[in-house]
């Protein structure tokens, strides 16, 4: 049986961990508040960029530029692994990861899948296990802008256009909700083509030419996909955090309560032995 002592002692630990859980649910929630702005903002642009892309892309010849080609490139697919760079999220990272797993095992992709890892939990994870890193980006959560999403972006696209990579796959959480975030698996290159609806197809006049435009606007495109995929995750990772730490917080008050009453339990042993060896002691004599 533990001292009284040994219990103090675990009581205030548990508190001290209490309120480092606490000063981390109220850090997440101030942070999700301006991340899910920025989502929110992001995601109007990037999914019609993707509509009217996919919409083009089906009615256009795929050779008329490299990010639209479909042909099988010397390369496999390359994966772009978005996780955090923290914990404390609860299985924020571990189900992305498992996910991109899933990918790279799916038919016989693990020997020729090359990776690129955003977050330091996902980079740690991949590199300890051998895989082939193509590029890398950590740190990047604290201060994130448009201009990291174009550097990964463009990465992708060399991998893509150079022929080392015969797709580009990115997988990351979706912010949803603050208590549900939602693993994406989708793919940027090439850009996808819509299956053709009913009726007449539309006609596009190009002005200028048709390749000056996608030159221009294709990058970009990947560039605001990379962009919004990053933002989601940072969202949907403070709110994982949040929940994370409010659960802990929650878990520590019990911990305290069935503590307190285990202690309290242990004194009152104590005192009703120390006055059972009192009157032993006084009806000896």
């Amino acid at each position: 049986m533990p001292s009284l002592l040994d219990l103090r002692r675990r009581i205030r630990a548990v508190k001290s961990t209490q309120q480092i859980t606490k000063a981390m649910k109220m850090i997440a929630a101030s942070r999700l508040k301006r991340a899910q702005e920025r989502v929110v903002a992001a995601r109007p642009y990037a999914r019609r960029m993707l509509q009217v892309l996919n919409s083009l892309a089906a009615r256009v010849d795929p050779e008329s530029h490299p990010l639209l080609r479909t042909g099988k490139a010397a390369g496999g697919p390359l994966l772009i692994v978005i996780t955090a760079d923290r914990g404390l999220c609860g299985s924020f990272n571990a189900n992305v990861i498992k996910t991109a797993g899933q990918f790279i095992a799916g038919e016989g992709r693990a020997p020729e899948t090359g990776l690129g890892l955003i977050g330091r939990k996902g980079r740690d994870f991949f590199r300890r296990r051998g895989f082939e890193v193509r590029f890398e980006q950590v740190g990047i959560f604290q201060r994130l802008t448009y201009g990291h999403a174009a550097a990964i972006a463009n990465a992708a696209i060399d991998e893509f256009t150079s022929g080392r990579a015969s797709t580009v796959h990115v997988v990351y959480n979706e912010f949803k909700s603050v208590m549900a975030q939602r693993i994406v698996l989708e793919q940027l290159l090439p850009i996808p083509r819509l299956e053709a609806a009913g009726g007449p197809a539309a006609e596009y006049l190009y002005e200028p030419a048709a390749d000056e435009i996608f030159s221009d606007l294709l990058p970009r495109h990947v560039q605001a996909q990379v962009y919004r995929a990053l933002l989601e995750s940072n969202a949907a990772f403070f709110a994982a955090q949040m929940t994370a730490m409010d659960a802990a917080t929650r878990n520590s008050s019990e911990m305290i309560d069935s503590l307190t009453l285990y202690m309290n339990k242990v004194r009152q042993a104590a005192i009703t032995r120390e006055i059972i060896e009192v009157v032993s002691g006084a009806a000896a004599t």
